[in-house]
């Protein structure tokens, strides 16, 4: 039998080739490869020969070496709570946008609002360094995140008022202000006298705020909420749509619905148009976030929007600036909200 002839592999182009190929030195290759380096400025017709000797020879930079001559990793994590919520669609946008700029990816996970699943994200971003992490956590505490990351310093921002990390930068924006002059506003522009709430557990941030804000509203025009007309989803459509239904079974039908959120605010919609009634005629509703779908169900939702690509950017800028000096002050940045009046409401 014939020996099966050996093949060896084609070689990988290193840097050196790709510094031949240029005309240049191994430094003008890496300085030109590394964005971030402006220690020394090179010259555009020089940027373009690298360039095209990169593209030529199928070059790619060997990312561990850089990271341990470098000791960064131009990698940051990111966790959300809910990747089918589109508001978080655009700050993850926001957030890759300048992290590309700073020559960075994103590595991205979502929680489903799970305590166990933010918990994990910690321990993995703890076994494998990055540079720095942007962060929506419900249920992590400061003893969590100072437990997972206080003695390796990793740059830090949080979105929410609820959780304060030493050393580390949060963005909020105040929701339960924001719910507070929705309220008021359907109160003493529309008239409102009878409400439904629909919201999400206690232990859930945004929650227990949203329900303060709401709260304060109708208190000032002498009103209340009917403890039997107060009911708890858990951010999806689904449950929305289940809350609205409790309700039209339970007999009782305010004259407008207040909902924690969007999606639940749109399932609620819905299911309130599948049991014959009309929105707005027959009961109001009013959601929060401002999510794409909110221009797309009929009537189109009213709803207190927040700006998603604000939060993001304010999140990045905040972490690439503590990534590049980690002793600036924390930060705390409040992210603006305006009532968005449509159809629904």
């Amino acid at each position: 039998m014939m020996a099966k002839k050996h093949v060896s592999k084609p070689k990988m182009p290193t840097m050196y080739d790709v510094a031949k190929l240029a005309g240049v030195s191994q430094p003008t290759v890496s300085r030109v490869l590394n964005q971030n380096d402006t220690t020394v400025q090179i010259s555009e017709e020089t940027r373009a020969r690298v360039l095209a000797a990169v593209e030529e020879l199928g070059y790619r930079p060997n990312v561990l070496a850089r990271s341990l001559r470098t000791q960064r990793t131009q990698t940051i994590a990111l966790l959300i709570a809910d990747i089918s919520n589109g508001f978080y669609h655009t700050i993850t946008r926001a957030v890759q946008d300048v992290a590309h700029l700073n020559g960075y990816e994103v590595l991205i996970s979502n929680s489903d609002h799970i305590y166990d699943n933010e918990k994990h994200f910690c321990e993995v971003v703890s076994r494998r360094p990055v540079d720095g992490m942007i962060m929506v956590p419900i249920h992590l505490t400061e003893d969590d995140l100072d437990g997972y990351f206080g003695n390796s310093h990793t740059p830090i921002a949080i979105l929410g008022s609820h959780i304060r990390y030493a050393g580390g930068d949060n963005v909020y924006m105040d929701d339960e202000q924001a719910t507070y002059e929705g309220v008021r506003w359907m109160i003493a522009e529309r008239h409102y006298e009878s409400f439904g709430f629909i919201g999400v557990a206690d232990d859930l941030p945004p929650g227990p705020r949203r329900l303060h804000g709401f709260n304060r509203a109708l208190s000032e025009f002498g009103l209340h909420l009917d403890p039997r007309l107060m009911f708890r989803g858990d951010f999806t459509t689904e449950s929305g749509a289940q809350c609205a239904r409790q309700l039209i079974h339970g007999g009782i039908l305010p004259h407008a619905l207040f909902v924690l959120n969007d999606l639940m605010a749109i399932g609620a919609l819905l299911a309130l148009q599948e049991a014959g009634l009309r929105v707005p005629e027959d009961i109001a509703v009013m959601g929060f976030d401002d999510i794409p779908e909110a221009k797309i169900v009929r009537p189109m939702l009213t709803t207190i929007a927040q700006d998603p690509r604000d939060i993001g950017l304010k999140l990045a800028n905040a972490l690439f600036t503590r990534i590049n000096d980690p002793d600036v002050p924390p930060s705390v940045l409040e992210s603006p909200w305006k009532l968005v009046i449509r159809d629904s409401a």
